[in-house]
């Protein structure tokens, strides 16, 4: 098993407390807007705590449910471990407060086969760990793959991606934040190298200032999306500063997906 972590601290480690922040910022959005109608298995999350980037991802997810995929790859970069390559969970089981995810371990065994993957054990790392109470909760059957990248080339990401995209009923779920700890004014200015690098999908942009801590799985996704032909379609942008009106020291965060 695959126990939790972070919970208690980046979201709650009760499913009420949970579903009570679900339904807030389903409330919230669709006071302002509709669900755009994309079919996508393919997204860039935030991973902070609920209360300041769990609106951004939450709108990710329910595109996911509407996708009708059942088998998602999780990845993030390691906060915790210094390492080099990727790492990928073998527990057959992943706990959350919504009850056990199922390993995809047809899927676990052909990447093992096909890719130099490590075994980081135990894996205990947030960015990746925030995600699942949102895929279990809209998609009850879902199963999952959990990645953790330490230093490594987004080209070996990418070439994971893309096998896994093959299939029809896999997804990927990139998880990242934005710029950390600046202003709101050069928060802002430099999330948006991020943003729209992500939305035209040009590598170069994100050379210019983006500073992401999971730039590494952003660039990957970005590269399989030019070699996929896929689209991408931002989702949502914000700063902590919605969250707590501190401006000075803030943390970035989007959603986007891919079609």
């Amino acid at each position: 098993m695959r126990e939790m972590s972070v919970a208690g601290s980046f979201y709650p480690n009760d499913k009420d407390e949970i579903l009570r922040y679900i339904n807030h910022f389903n409330n919230i959005y669709s006071k302002e807007l509709s669900l755009p109608n994309i079919k996508t298995k393919v997204v860039v999350v935030p991973h902070a705590g609920y209360i300041y980037s769990g609106y951004t991802a939450n709108i990710a997810y329910r595109l996911l449910q509407k996708s009708g995929v059942k088998n998602y790859l999780v990845i993030g970069p390691s906060h915790k471990v210094g390492f080099n390559g990727i790492s990928m969970c073998d527990d057959k089981k992943y706990a959350t407060p919504f009850g056990k995810i199922e390993n995809a371990q047809e899927m676990r065994d052909e990447l093992a086969e096909n890719f130099d993957l490590k075994k980081l054990i135990p894996h205990e790392e947030h960015s990746t760990e925030v995600q699942f109470p949102f895929l279990k909760n809209y998609i009850p059957d879902v199963k999952i793959i959990e990645l953790i990248y330490g230093r490594v080339s987004s080209d070996e990401i990418s070439q994971i991606i893309d096998y896994v995209l093959q299939k029809e009923d896999y997804g990927v779920v990139i998880s990242s934040d934005l710029s950390h700890f600046h202003n709101l004014e050069m928060a802002n200015s430099l999330d948006m190298f991020c943003a729209k690098a992500i939305i035209n999908l040009d590598l170069e942009e994100l050379k210019n200032g983006c500073e992401a801590c999971g730039i590494l799985g952003i660039e990957a996704v970005i590269k399989s999306a030019l070699k996929l032909n896929l689209h991408s379609t931002l989702l949502d942008y914000r700063t902590s500063a919605d969250a707590t009106e501190d401006d000075k020291r803030v943390v970035g965060y989007l959603s986007a997906c891919f079609s």
